[in-house]
C-alpha cells in the first residue's frame, strides 16, 4: 500500500493522511505531450533521444565533451575580468548535470556563484528539477541559491515538447521567493504546490512557507487547499510526499457517506507503517441506524515469493425493526503463502460467525449471497514426477431453516453443513513407464481424518479414511488413431459407516475395479484456401469415444460422504462427444487490437485472485494497443454425452432423490439422476471470440429423456471504443425430489399449492459502459441482475466518474434485494487526486470498473 499524503489538522491534534494508489496518471503533462506515457519502452526511448540531441544548443553539445567538474560558459556577449564572467544575451552555463540559462549572468568560476537575470532558468539534477524564475542567485558547486518569482517541477524530464516521469510522486511549486540551501531542499514563501498542470492547475495547497525535501515529503504551513479556483479546507500544517516510494504511520483522511438502512455513516482509521515489508491498518466507523463497524489488515511480504494478509471486519449492531433484529457479527480472512526448502505453503483461512451478517453488511453482491465458507491449509512437494501433499480444510455452507409448517422462518435464521478434513495426507504421482515395457503406470493415495455434521445428523470428532488407487495403462497409436486401455483398483477403508441414516462405529471396506477404452480416431482438419475477412480459416474435428466399467462397489449406501472420493459408484457405460474448433490467421500484421477499457465490467468474468501485498497491478485500460496475435482459437464447440448400459449403477441409484455419483459429476454438475435412465442429458460448451473485444460463451444441458433443457448459461461481452456491453441469461430447472402437499415458502410450487416435480431459476445480468478508470473526461457504467421467477430486481448498480488531468470524481448508487433479508439503498462517492490519493467510501474492489 502507497502513502500518498497526510494532513494534520491542529484543532484536533491527529494527522489525517490518504492511503491509496494513485487513480489518476496524466498529471503534469501538456496536452501535447500525453504520448510520453508510453516512453518506458527501448524504442520511445531511443527516440526521445533522438529528439534531444537534435534540439540541444551548441553549447551543450561543447560540454558533452569537457570534463563535468568544469563549466561550458556560452553567451552571445561575454566579459571576463579575473575568475568573473559577465554573460549578456542567451546566457548557458553547463557545470556537471545542472543547465543554467537567463538573459543576463555574472558568474565567478572560482567560488561557483551565478547572479542571473531575465528569463532564469535551471535545469537538471538527481530529480530532474526544472526552475523558472525572474532573477536569481545561485552557487553551482555548493547547489544552493535564492530566487524570485519562481514556477518550478520535479521529477519530470522533458525531452523536446514530451515529458517523461522519472518519479511515482511529481509535482509542481511556486513561490514569489524561493530558498534553496542544500542540493535537495527548498524552501518556498507564498507560493503553491500541486500536481496538476501548470499555469492553471485544478487544484493546489497555498501556504505562506512550503519546505520541500526532494525525495521525502514538502511541509506545507498555513495553508489552503483550492479546488477549481474556490478555497475548500484550511490547514495548519500539511504534508505532501515527493518521495518514489513513501509510507508513513499516521491516521487516514476520514470517510462519510449514507446508506438507507445503516444511516449516516462516518469512520476513521489509522495506517501503521511497522517496517519496509510490513504494515497494519485498524479503523471503526459509526452507522447512524446500527451501531458501530471495525476494519483491519495486517500485510507482511518478506520476500517476492511469500506474504501473508489478514482482513478482518465486524458489526456490533444494535437492531432494526420492532422488535429489534440484530444482524451483527464478525468474518476475517487470512491470506498467506511462502516457498522453503522445495515446499509450497498455501493458506486461505476464512471464518464467518453468521450467514446472516454476511447478507446484511458485504457490499459485494455475488460475495453477499456466497453461501459457503471455506478454508484451507496445505504444503506440497513434488520430486522426481511424485507430489506429496499435506491438507487441513474445513467446509461450512448455510441454508435458511423453516417453520414448523414447512416455510422460511421469518426472521430468517440459518444453519449450516459442516465437513472437516484434519488432517489429509496426499501423494499421487504422473504416468510413468513401467521398467522397459509400453505400459504406464501411476497411483494416488490419500490418509485423511474426517468429520461431518448437519442438522440431524453427525459423525464421530474424527474419523479415519484410507485410499489407494494404482493404475496401468498401455496407450497405443497407429496412423492417427491413438488407443487407451486402462485398468484401476480402488481401495478405500472407513472406520465409520453410514446405516439407517446414522454413523456408526462399525468399519467398511469398499474395493474395486475400474477398466476402461479410450478410442481417439484421426483428427479431421481443414484449411480454407479463400480468405475471408482478412484472414485464412482452419477447422478442426477431435472425437473421442470412452468405455469405462466400475465393478465391486457393493456397499455404496455405506460410505459417508465428504469428497469427490466418496461418491465411486458401480457403471457400465460409454462416453462420446466431439471438440470442433475454428481457426483465423491474420494475412497481414497490420491490424491492431487494443484491450477492453472496461475490464472488470465483463458478465460472468471469474472472481480476481487474491492480491498479493504491494504486488502492482498495470491496469489493462492503461496499457497501449500491440499487435494481436497471428493465430486465434475463433470458436470452440464441446460436444459429449454418456449411454449407461446399467441404468441403476449396481443398485446405488435411489429413485426420487438426486443422486450424485462420479460417473455423473465429471459429465455436468447438474444433479440429472432421479430415477434409473439409460441416456444422459447432452452436455454442449460453445465459446466464440472472433477478437480480444468479443467474447461469446453458451453452456447447455439438454435432457432427450425428460425432453427439456436442465441448464443453460449464456454470456455475451463485447467492446467497441469506449463502449462496453454485457449480458447473461442464467436458466435451471432443479427435479424436486419432495412430495409434501404445502411446500415451503421460496420453493417452486403450482398454482394449487402443490409441489412441482422441478423447480426452475431463471436470472438476467446487463451490464453497460462508457470510458474506463483513467480515462480523462467522463466515463460511466451500469449493471443491474433480474430474476425472472421472482420477477424481482436483485441488484443495481450506476456508477459515473469524470477525470481532469491530475483528479476526478466518482459517483455510485446501488441496490440491493435479496430476499426478506437486505432492502438497502447505498450512495458512494469518490473524489481522487493524482499521486495523493482518494477521499471517500467508494473503495477500488467494489468498483464496477
Amino acid at each position: 500500500m502507497t502513502l500518498r499524503t497526510r494532513f494534520l489538522i491542529t484543532a484536533l491534534f491527529l494527522c489525517h493522511q490518504v492511503l491509496a494508489a494513485a487513480l489518476v496518471t496524466r498529471q503534469l503533462l501538456s496536452e501535447n505531450s500525453e504520448q510520453a506515457a508510453d516512453s518506458s519502452s527501448p524504442k520511445a526511448e531511443q527516440k526521445a533521444e533522438t529528439q534531444t540531441a537534435a534540439s540541444s544548443t551548441p553549447c551543450a553539445r561543447q560540454a558533452a565533451n569537457q570534463d563535468s567538474d568544469s563549466a561550458t560558459i556560452c553567451a552571445d556577449q561575454q566579459e571576463k575580468d579575473g575568475d568573473v564572467y559577465k554573460l549578456h544575451g542567451n546566457a548557458e552555463i553547463h557545470y556537471r548535470n545542472y543547465v543554467l540559462k537567463a538573459d543576463e549572468v555574472t558568474y565567478d568560476s572560482n567560488s561557483g556563484e551565478a547572479t542571473a537575470s531575465g528569463h532564469f532558468r535551471l535545469d537538471g539534477g538527481p530529480n530532474d528539477d526544472h526552475l523558472k524564475a525572474s532573477h536569481g542567485t545561485y552557487n553551482l558547486t555548493a547547489e544552493t541559491g535564492r530566487f524570485y518569482d519562481v514556477t518550478a517541477t520535479t521529477g519530470l524530464r522533458f525531452h523536446g515538447s514530451r515529458a517523461v516521469l522519472t518519479s511515482t510522486a511529481p509535482f509542481a511549486f511556486t513561490g514569489k521567493r524561493v530558498e534553496k540551501d542544500s542540493p535537495e531542499h527548498y524552501l518556498v514563501f507564498d507560493g503553491t504546490i500541486t500536481t496538476c498542470e501548470l499555469p492553471h492547475p485544478k487544484w493546489q495547497f497555498n501556504a505562506r512557507k512550503i519546505v520541500v525535501d526532494v525525495g521525502g515529503n514538502a511541509q506545507i504551513y498555513h495553508s489552503t487547499f483550492w479546488l477549481h479556483g474556490f478555497p475548500v479546507l484550511y490547514f495548519p500544517y500539511a504534508t505532501h510526499p515527493v518521495a518514489k516510494e513513501a509510507r508513513q504511520t499516521g491516521f487516514l483522511i476520514p470517510s462519510i457517506g449514507r446508506s438507507s438502512t445503516n444511516g449516516n455513516e462516518v469512520g476513521e482509521s489509522f495506517y501503521w507503517a511497522i517496517n519496509r515489508s510490513m504494515d497494519a491498518t485498524v479503523g471503526a466507523e459509526y452507522m447512524s441506524k446500527r451501531g458501530w463497524s471495525q476494519r483491519g489488515e495486517f500485510r507482511v511480504r518478506p520476500s517476492d515469493t511469500s506474504y501473508v494478509d489478514l482482513n478482518f471486519i465486524g458489526v456490533i449492531d444494535r437492531g432494526i425493526g420492532y422488535p429489534p433484529l440484530k444482524e451483527g457479527g464478525q468474518e476475517a480472512r487470512l491470506v498467506a503463502e511462502g516457498n522453503f526448502y522445495g515446499f509450497r505453503a498455501v493458506s486461505n483461512i476464512d471464518y464467518l460467525s453468521s450467514f446472516l451478517f454476511r447478507l446484511a453488511f458485504n457490499e459485494v453482491f455475488t460475495q453477499a449471497i456466497n453461501s459457503e465458507v471455506k478454508s484451507q491449509l496445505f504444503v506440497s512437494k513434488a520430486v522426481n514426477g511424485v507430489s506429496f501433499g499435506g491438507m487441513v480444510e474445513r467446509y461450512q455452507n448455510f441454508f435458511q431453516t423453516t417453520d414448523p409448517n414447512g416455510a422460511l422462518s421469518n426472521p430468517p435464521t440459518f444453519d449450516s453443513i459442516r465437513i472437516l478434513h484434519t488432517p489429509s495426507a496426499d501423494a499421487s504421482s504422473v504416468d510413468r513407464r513401467l521398467t522397459h515395457t509400453p505400459f504406464l503406470w501411476s497411483f494416488d493415495a490419500s490418509l485423511a481424518g474426517l468429520s461431518r455434521s448437519e442438522p440431524g445428523f453427525h459423525t464421530e470428532a474424527l474419523l479415519g479414511r484410507f485410499d489407494f488407487s494404482p493404475e496401468i495403462s498401455l496407450p497405443l497409436q497407429y496412423r492417427g488413431w491413438s488407443l487407451r486401455p486402462a485398468l484401476a483398483l480402488h481401495e478405500t477403508y472407513y472406520s465409520e459407516r453410514f446405516v439407517n441414516g446414522v454413523a456408526v462405529n462399525d468399519p467398511t471396506n469398499r474395493q474395486a475395479l475400474d477398466t476402461s477404452v479410450e478410442v481417439r480416431p484421426p483428427v479431421l482438419e481443414k484449411i480454407f484456401a479463400k480468405e475471408f475477412l482478412g484472414r485464412k480459416w482452419k477447422h478442426v474435428i477431435e472425437p473421442r469415444t470412452v468405455y469405462r466399467y466400475v465393478t465391486g462397489v457393493n456397499n455404496f449406501a455405506n460410505v459417508l460422504h465428504f469428497d469427490e472420493r466418496d461418491i465411486l459408484s458401480n457403471t457400465n457405460e460409454v462416453e462420446y462427444g466431439f471438440v470442433t474448433r475454428l481457426y483465423a490467421k491474420k494475412s497481414s500484421t497490420a491490424i491492431q487490437e487494443c484491450d477492453t477499457p472496461m475490464t472488470g465490467l465483463a458478465v460472468g468474468a471469474a472472481a480476481p485472485e487474491q492480491t498479493v501485498p504491494w504486488q502492482r497491478i498495470n491496469a489493462l485500460e492503461n496499457q497501449p494497443c500491440t499487435p494481436g496475435p497471428q493465430a486465434r482459437e475463433v470458436a470452440t464447440w464441446e460436444v459429449w454425452q454418456k449411454y449407461f448400459l446399467d441404468p441403476t449403477f449396481g443398485g446405488a441409484l435411489v429413485t426420487g432423490q438426486r443422486n450424485v455419483f462420479t460417473t455423473t459429476e465429471e459429465l455436468t454438475g447438474i444433479a440429472f439422476a432421479t430415477e434409473p435412465r439409460h441416456l444422459s442429458p447432452l452436455v454442449s460448451r460453445l465459446r466464440a471470440a472472433t477478437s480480444s473485444h468479443t467474447d461469446t460463451e453458451w453452456d447447455l444441458d439438454y435432457d432427450f429423456q425428460l425432453g427439456r433443457i436442465n441448464a443453460s448459461t449464456l454470456l455475451l461481452n463485447y467492446n467497441l471504443g469506449a463502449f462496453t456491453v454485457g449480458g447473461g441469461d442464467a436458466f435451471l430447472q432443479i427435479p424436486q425430489t419432495t412430495t409434501t402437499s404445502a411446500p415451503p415458502e421460496g420453493t417452486c410450487s403450482s398454482s394449487n399449492g402443490t409441489a412441482q416435480p422441478t423447480c426452475k431459476f431463471q436470472q438476467f445480468r446487463v451490464a453497460l459502459g462508457y470510458g474506463g478508470l483513467a480515462r480523462r473526461g467522463l466515463s460511466a457504467a451500469a449493471s443491474f441482475g433480474f430474476d425472472a421467477e421472482a420477477r424481482q430486481l436483485q441488484f443495481a448498480t450506476a456508477q459515473t466518474t469524470y477525470n481532469w488531468d491530475c483528479c476526478g470524481v466518482t459517483i455510485e448508487y446501488r441496490r440491493y434485494a435479496i430476499a426478506n433479508v437486505r432492502n438497502e439503498n447505498l450512495f458512494r462517492f469518490t473524489f481522487s487526486l493524482a499521486n495523493i490519493g482518494s477521499f471517500g467510501n467508494l473503495r477500488r474492489q467494489e468498483r464496477l470498473y
